[in-house]
């Protein structure tokens, strides 16, 4: 490989080799706007202080496009021996063996993921360096997944949810995910193991589907929702993942899951792609969840006003 057609760029406090930045990995036939490796580090460069925060700590699972969009996808898991030994790595159980996940905590280690063609980055929601440990997650998700690509749906079912969990005094922090939906995040105390966050999530989406029967689902199977809007808690699991927020998704024009505030909810110009690599880094710096993740709850309290009400 000729040296030219390597890039070195700075990133926080080293330097990473970029290796062919000039491939198109977003093709402008797909719809959108086209744009290369490079492109896709200097985002990730930009967005890494607002990022970081949400991904320290995290194994991480990775979706590789090392062709692009035209080419393969690999979901990677396990860390490859070739991976430089200043990027962590974090060993946990599964099922008849371990998985030696990546952990990504500074700049340099989001800029070596983007050279690795790592459009989007999956991360758990419990952490490994926390004393509370990996079976207890600090993040709750709740996943708002419409039958098709119209939004309006979206919105009404985030509107339902956010009420709902105001009533149950948590604070929450929504998110477009960059394909077709939201995600609502509520941050915990790290108090409960996944079971128990799951059982919760799983009362909250049942206690809204029986209030819209019509608009709302909790069904799992596809051929049991018809057009109804599938209000997803099974991402809280052990071993489970979901997008980043500020991560890319692999879509054409390059959308980002971007965290936005309750307010823009109602903007008409809102919809799950609503942010790309051109202008998500000019949403993050508006910090649209301010305070929210420094607002940890337990569950217990939520469950007893739940129960309250009648679930």
């Amino acid at each position: 490989m000729s040296r030219d057609a390597v890039r070195t760029v700075r990133a926080g406090r080293r330097t990473v080799e970029v290796h062919r930045p000039d491939k198109v990995l977003f093709p402008k036939d797909g719809g959108g706007a086209e744009y290369t490796k490079g492109d896709l580090v200097d985002y990730y460069r930009t967005v890494a202080p607002f990022m970081l925060p949400h991904l320290r700590g995290r194994p991480l699972m990775l979706e590789r496009h090392p062709d692009g969009l035209a080419g393969p996808v690999f979901m990677q898991k396990n860390t490859p021996d070739h991976y430089p030994d200043r990027i962590p790595r974090v060993e946990l159980p599964k099922e008849g063996g371990t998985v030696r996940h990546t952990v990504c905590g500074d700049t340099a280690t989001l800029v070596f993921l983007a050279d690795q063609a790592a459009l989007t980055l999956h991360r758990w929601l419990s952490r490994a360096d926390r004393s509370a440990g990996i079976h207890r997650p600090d993040r709750l998700v709740f996943d708002l997944d419409p039958a098709d690509d119209d939004f309006a749906p979206v919105r009404e079912a985030a509107g339902y949810l956010g009420e709902l969990l105001d009533t149950l005094r948590l604070p929450s922090a929504p998110m477009t995910t960059g394909s077709k939906g939201v995600h609502v995040v509520v941050p915990l105390t790290g108090e409960q193991d996944f079971d128990e966050v799951r059982e919760f999530a799983r009362a909250v989406a049942e206690t809204l589907a029986a209030a819209h029967p019509d608009r709302l689902t909790t069904a799992a199977r596809k051929k049991d929702r018809g057009d109804r809007l599938y209000l997803d808690i099974q991402r809280n699991a052990y071993a489970q993942t979901a997008v980043a927020p500020y991560t890319v998704r692999a879509r054409p024009g390059a959308p980002v899951a971007t965290p936005f505030t309750w307010d823009q909810l109602a903007d008409p110009a809102l919809h799950a792609r609503r942010w790309t690599v051109a202008d998500a880094v000019a949403q993050a710096r508006t910090d649209p969840w301010a305070g929210i993740m420094g607002r940890p709850r337990a569950l217990g309290p939520a469950r007893r006003r739940l129960e309250a009400l009648g679930h």
